[in-house]
């Protein structure tokens, strides 16, 4: 499978900062992995056509479940496909905590964009009280039950694991902990998808340049869904070539 660097900018980013993509897409042309940025909804069309032709694809940071009807400031997945998206996020731990979102709406979710003709990348994570009470596994095999799309294959399903505790804080799980819930979650999935030994496994919690290559390195780790390091090229290209080098060392 080819890996994947993905880049969440959340509610980051104006016209300007078209420009970091595009320095991304120059210093990447012929990758031999894939690359993915998430810009807010305001800047995917401008984007895609910046990036057209480009080695970068785009993608979305959630997606309402239903494809059209009155839901006042909600975007339905089919709208950011035509804006230029090619995968949509769902469930990321700040969606589910500032919008009380459950499993069974990230699910709805997921399914609403594989329904679009696009890759959801389902977001999956514990807190620091769960981890600290000894329960991430528990958590962690919960949430990809609950929040796993009918349909779901290796094409079209990419899940992320991010632990709450260590998104945005400069906290970073453990190599020995990343390890534990990857090769948890690979289990996991080999009970609910039949060709779980190819689904991508992306890990996500304040991800840079100085701890990428250790990362990527564990086994079950398939790339990184990056916050605030993918928002400038200058920070976001050293972690794709990690991704690279690592990709290059288990071919």
């Amino acid at each position: 499978m080819r890996k994947l660097a993905a880049g969440n900018w959340k509610m980051n980013g104006m016209t300007a900062s078209i420009a970091e993509a595009r320095a991304v897409s120059i210093a990447h042309p012929n990758p031999s992995v894939d690359i993915l940025l998430c810009p807010p909804a305001t800047l995917l069309s401008r984007m895609a056509e910046s990036l057209a032709n480009s080695s970068v694809a785009l993608g979305a940071q959630d997606c309402h479940p239903a494809a059209c009807g009155a839901h006042t400031g909600d975007i339905a997945a089919s709208m950011l496909v035509e804006g230029g998206a090619s995968a949509i996020i769902v469930g990321h731990s700040e969606r589910r905590a500032d919008h009380g979102e459950g499993d069974a709406t990230v699910k709805a979710k997921a399914e609403a964009a594989i329904a679009a003709g696009v890759v959801a990348i389902v977001c999956i994570g514990e807190t620091l009280e769960e981890r600290e009470a000894g329960r991430t596994l528990d958590v962690t095999r919960a949430q990809i039950a609950g929040s796993l799309p009918a349909g779901a294959t290796a094409a079209n399903t990419v899940v992320a694991y991010e632990p709450v505790w260590a998104i945005g804080t400069g906290k970073v799980a453990t190599p020995e902990q990343i390890a534990e819930v990857h090769a948890d979650l690979r289990a996991t999935l080999a009970g609910l998808v039949s060709d779980a030994s190819e689904m991508r496994l992306l890990y996500g919690g304040s991800v840079k340049a100085a701890n990428a290559a250790e990362i990527f390195a564990l086994g079950n780790v398939d790339g990184a869904l990056v916050g605030g390091a993918s928002l400038t090229a200058d920070n976001f290209n050293p972690i794709i070539d990690a991704l690279e080098a690592a990709a290059s060392a288990s071919s």
